[in-house]
């Protein structure tokens, strides 16, 4: 039986390897360096992640953080910015990737739009991806002071993850977390049917 590599079981997590999910793979790798910690097996570490892109799956994968155990916060800043606290520990650490390793020439960008758009020839497919493991490669091999700020930081850790009670929404009967429900005309309803409710029900 063959085992994985960590590359590997992010790609296969992730379903494609790319850019992107390689700064994931580094930067997860710088963080549980810097913090000298494990894959948290609960919420003994936690990641801040300020993009939704393909990076924050290898950041799962290494790091054991996870938006269903609350120890991944997702902050929507459209930014290749990762903070990681570990809990056992008081430390953190912030890695901001460097502007230069995010650019993308004209041309390939060109391309890459007529790849996604379904346009490109056979051949035009073949360069964007021999462009894409080139930059897959150099992302993987750089040094950590080329591809990022790492910078060891004061913070407070996040909350741990809570359970709350349910409740069922009066319109649609489906369950609803009590933080997340709103109260229309005395009825408890779950958010979707209390913006339905503003358009007039």
């Amino acid at each position: 039986m063959c085992v994985k590599d960590d590359w590997e079981r992010c790609v296969e997590f992730h379903g494609h390897a790319c850019p992107g999910l390689a700064i994931g793979y580094r930067v997860a790798q710088v963080a549980l360096a810097e913090l000298a910690a494990l894959r948290a097996a609960d919420e003994e570490l936690v990641a801040i992640v300020e993009n939704d892109a393909c990076g924050v799956d290898a950041i799962q994968v290494l790091t054991g953080c996870s938006i269903g155990k609350g120890n991944l916060i997702y902050r929507d800043y459209g930014k290749q910015v990762y903070t990681f606290v570990c809990r056992n520990s008081g430390q953190a650490v912030r890695v901001a990737i460097k502007a230069a390793n995010w650019r993308v020439n004209p041309e390939v960008d060109a391309l890459r739009q007529k790849v996604f758009a379904g346009t490109a020839t056979e051949d035009e497919k073949a360069a964007f991806q021999r462009h894409q493991q080139e930059r897959i490669n150099n992302i993987l091999s750089q040094p950590v002071e080329q591809l990022c700020d790492v910078r060891c930081i004061q913070i407070q850790p996040p909350a741990k993850a809570r359970i709350f009670p349910s409740h069922i929404c009066a319109v649609c009967g489906e369950s609803v977390m009590e933080p997340r429900a709103r109260v229309k005309q005395g009825r408890i309803v779950c958010i979707p049917c209390a913006e339905e409710y503003g358009r007039g029900w």
